[in-house]
């Protein structure tokens, strides 16, 4: 029957004896109690055998005196049944849990005494001397020195304790580290020990409470993360599965080297077998449909520092549904949703006027909404059926006045409308499948309401038909389509770019200054006072969540038609329209060809082979037909292999610099090729001739893309240029005509560059790991991003165009949100990556060491190895169907790759 949660908040568990409690003692009524003595930093508790009984507590701060009988009296043969006893005489006592029932404390005023008889009477000199500590600290009138005070009994308690290394499961295993730290779960934090071993993370509580040592088996860790607790970067969480709400262990330090040092331990021992997840990574796979929208929001209020342990910082959950009055919920219709692009307090436009003339008069530091959207009594004003005692622990052992409970669906949502003080956003609990927290199955007391109606199971909205219905819907509106095309804005305002600055202003999103990170430094604050009231403050205020994105956060993509994902046993069902099989196009049928071939990249075979050049091979281009294959290499020369008769048809040298790429233009009679002596060559295939030089830049071109017309050059002399190309007439002598229409200047030497599919965005990367995104109709940047150590290899456009993808010298993929410039993935190979073809989910590479690589970009890992080139893959063709590769090496052969399935 006891708890930590019987303790006052910020209040300790040091020990425990078996005592019998003595009442009315020497008198008709004496009456003795079987039970467990337990001494806290600011109260006794006694714990009786008999669950009838109740529990008792004493506050030391009440206690007149505690004192050990006399020695005399104790040799006194009339009473020596009292060996081992402690009176204590108290002005007040609180009586928990009569008859074993979960229920608002008793208040037992005036004066009383109590004892208690030790089992082990030799203990009784420290235990009055603990409780004479205790009760010294507890009289002292400052919070700020009763915590100081308090503090140094425990630490020198830990002081004269270490860890038991007979709790080792094995004796082979080797410690790694041993400090002193606290176990957090809610409400409360526990004192102990923490040993990291090879093998194992074991906690040990300087109480015994709940058991003896607590283990967790490294291997089974998944996820670790650091926390702020109390403000402080003191805390680490462990959590042994992936996608589980609640962790496996919360400690807190007590400095932020043993901490840091734990976390090292940790996570070099799960790297091994665990990829990091950053927020970026998360973002991809929510982006294109791969986790739910209810995954997603778990997985940023876990980066954003929010744990259950912890119910100042509880994981945020959105308000969705606003229609609490229909018979039938309608997720077709807009209405029936919040406005996701705007935080509670500005929902209703009245209210929201009313508190912005308040702002504006206000003095600076000025805050538009007094309370917050996330604090530990909005959690446990949900939860109060299944979390009754934390209720009672929060509020000094009483409930809330029944009208202000958690009544009913409406009622609360009606309140964070209009209410003056209430803008509470709702918790995970609402989007998951068990209702207890909705039904009142404890049948506790919560008191009557003003019409004399107890206070019972929550009212729910018409249109469910019970706890489980309303789950469901809730969850179905979380995961549906509207919600999923404005969950971005929602995140903007929690997790993102509109949390603080000018634009919380503008989105009417400012809070208390307390409740941001770095709002107050505690550091700097020397009074322990001030210190110890601001920190109660800000725990029972509520705190805003780390903030995660400082730009606009990306849509999610909504597939228009069918769902094509290709990971349909876990991906969120989209709403499908109905397509009839005769309205499929020619497009739909290409697309599932196409998908089908990226499904079954992995059986890709080597068909021929071929030694074509003297240098590495540079740049791949193939006629309509499939039947010329046009190759440059840094050797010089432009060539023609027949596929049909497996020889080289044309050989041409320009100049005796090399070539850096070749395309072929529309009608299969022209191949333009990009040399490193600053020029680009026009090659008339039907004549054999060169047919033309255009003389663009001033240093090497490395890669050149043509689009309706246009030709995109980029070069080493830092820029790109934009050409529009009159073609001659093949058959007299006229050149091409060239017009320069835009230059797009870098810093540095340019690498590579790809257009989107509407040839309005165009993507470059440099010699130093930038990636530039420029509006090509304007030539103006877009987004520029500083995204790899060392040259960009290569960047594409997803066909979709939403996402770019880069690989770089530094052994990294990184994608970006094209929209926002978010970088939304960064995947680490373990060499470099030099040339990649990509769908959006998987990517084929060609590597430095030669072989060809698939990844799942989502999973974050290679799936197949396949062995080709010796030497670096220096070159990928891919025809439209996706179905026939050519990649070409530094080996100076090309390689004709077949999908076989």
């Amino acid at each position: 029957r006891f708890s930590l949660l019987l303790l006052n908040l910020e209040e300790y568990y040091f020990e425990q004896h078996t005592a019998n409690h003595i009442i009315n003692k020497g008198c008709r009524d004496e009456r003795k109690f079987r039970g467990s003595l337990k001494i806290c930093s600011k109260s006794i508790i006694f714990e009786p055998d008999d669950n009838i009984q109740p529990i008792i507590k004493i506050p030391l701060r009440d206690c007149n005196s505690i004192k050990a009988p006399e020695d005399n009296e104790a040799n006194n043969p009339f009473t020596r049944d009292t060996s081992g006893g402690i009176s204590v005489v108290c002005n007040q006592v609180f009586l928990i849990k009569e008859r074993n029932i979960i229920a608002p404390y008793k208040t037992v005023r005036g004066r009383t005494e109590h004892l208690f008889q030790l089992d082990v009477a030799g203990k009784l000199g420290d235990v009055v001397q603990t409780l004479h500590q205790l009760y010294r600290a507890s009289c002292l009138d400052k919070m700020g020195d009763q915590a100081a005070m308090i503090t140094a009994i425990l630490q020198s308690r830990l002081a004269r304790t270490s860890f038991d290394k007979n709790r080792f499961q094995s004796i082979s295993e080797t410690l790694h580290m041993e400090c002193k730290a606290e176990m957090v779960t809610p409400l409360v934090t526990n004192p102990g020990h923490v040993c990291v071993t090879d093998a194992n993370l074991y906690f040990q509580p300087l109480n015994g409470y709940p058991k003896p040592v607590v283990q967790i088996t490294l291997q089974n860790v998944r996820r670790i993360y650091k926390r702020r607790h109390g403000l402080m970067p003191l805390g680490l969480e462990v959590f042994c599965t992936e996608n589980d709400l609640c962790s496996d262990i919360y400690l807190k330090f007590y400095n932020y080297q043993d901490r840091d040092e734990l976390y090292f331990l940790i996570a070099t021992y799960i790297e091994n077998h665990v990829t990091e997840h950053t927020a970026e990574s998360y973002m991809l796979q929510w982006q294109r449909g791969h986790i739910s929208n209810y995954q997603y929001l778990l997985h940023l209020n876990n980066l954003a520092d929010r744990s259950c342990n912890d119910l100042s910082q509880y994981p945020v959950f959105p308000w969705i549904i606003a229609d609490y009055s229909s018979s039938v919920l309608d997720l077709t219709k807009a209405e029936t949703f919040r406005d996701l692009s705007k935080p509670i307090g500005a929902l209703n436009k009245e209210r929201l006027d009313r508190l912005l003339t308040r702002y504006q008069e206000m003095p600076e530091p000025k805050f538009m909404y007094g309370s917050h959207y996330s604090s530990p009594g909005y959690v446990l004003f949900y939860l109060v059926r299944v979390a009754p005692e934390y209720m009672l622990c929060l509020q000094n052992g009483k409930f809330d006045h029944a009208d202000r409970m958690f009544n009913s669906l409406a009622e609360t949502w009606k309140n964070c409308l209009d209410g003056a003080t209430d803008f509470k956003e709702l918790i995970p609990e609402f989007y998951e499948n068990d209702s207890s927290f909705l039904v009142n199955s404890l049948k506790l007391d919560l008191g009557k309401r003003q019409g004399g109606k107890m206070v019972e199971d929550v009212e729910l909205p018409p249109w469910a038909s019970g706890p489980d219905d309303f789950l469901q819907k809730s969850q179905e509106a979380l995961e549906s389509q509207y919600v999923s095309e404005h969950l971005h804005e929602w995140i903007d305002i929690i997790f993102g770019y509109k949390q603080k600055g000018s634009e919380a202003i503008a989105a009417h999103n400012v809070f208390h200054p307390l409740t941001y990170e770095g709002g107050v430094d505690l550091n700097s604050i020397m009074d322990p006072n001030e210190k110890v009231a601001l920190l109660t403050q800000i725990l029972e205020f509520g705190q805003t969540p780390k903030q995660l994105f400082t730009i606009p956060h990306p849509q999610r993509i909504i597939p228009k038609l069918k769902s094509l994902s290709r990971t349909s046993s876990h991906s969120v069902s989209v709403t499908e329209s109905p397509v009839s099989p005769n309205e499929e196009s020619f497009e739909d049928l290409t697309e599932e060809s196409i998908t089908l071939a990226w499904n079954n990249i992995a059986k890709l075979k080597l068909d021929e082979q071929y030694k074509i050049h003297k240098e590495a091979i540079t740049g791949i281009a193939v006629t309509c037909n499939g039947s010329s294959v046009f190759t440059t290499s840094q050797d010089s020369t432009l060539k023609m292999f027949s596929k049909e008769s497996k020889t080289i048809q044309r050989s041409v040298s320009f100049s005796n610099m090399a070539l850096s790429s070749c395309l072929i233009l529309p009608g299969d009679t022209t191949v333009i090729s990009s040399s490193w002596d600053n020029h680009i060559y026009f090659y008339s295939i039907a004549f054999g001739r060169q047919q033309d030089i255009l003389m663009g830049h001033d240093d090497a071109v490395s890669k050149i893309c043509w689009r309706d017309g246009h030709l995109y050059s980029a070069s080493w002399d830092s820029t790109v240029k934009v050409w529009h190309c009159v073609p001659g007439e093949t058959l007299s002598n006229k050149k091409h005509h060239f017009e320069l229409l835009a230059e797009l200047e870098h810093d540095v030497s340019v690498n590579t560059i790809d257009l989107n599919a509407a040839n309005t965005v165009l993507a470059s990367g440099t010699k130093e790991g930038t990636i530039t995104v420029w509006d090509v109709t304007t030539a103006t940047v877009l987004h520029q991003l500083p995204c790899h150590s060392g040259t960009v290899f290569g960047a594409a456009f997803s066909s979709d165009s939403r996402h770019l993808l880069s690989a770089g010298e530094d052994c990294c993929f990184k994608v970006i949100d094209v929209q926002t410039g978010m970088l939304i993935s960064s995947v680490t190979a373990d060499e470099p990556q030099r040339c990649f073809k990509w769908d959006g989910n998987t990517i084929l590479s060609g590597s430095q060491s030669g072989e060809l690589l698939i990844w799942d970009l989502l999973g974050g890992k290679v799936t197949e190895r396949i062995k080709g080139h010796t030497g670096a893959v220096t070159s990928m063709w891919m025809n439209e169907q996706c179905n026939s590769v050519i990649t070409g090496g530094e080996d100076k052969q090309i390689m004709f790759w077949k999908l076989q399935y």
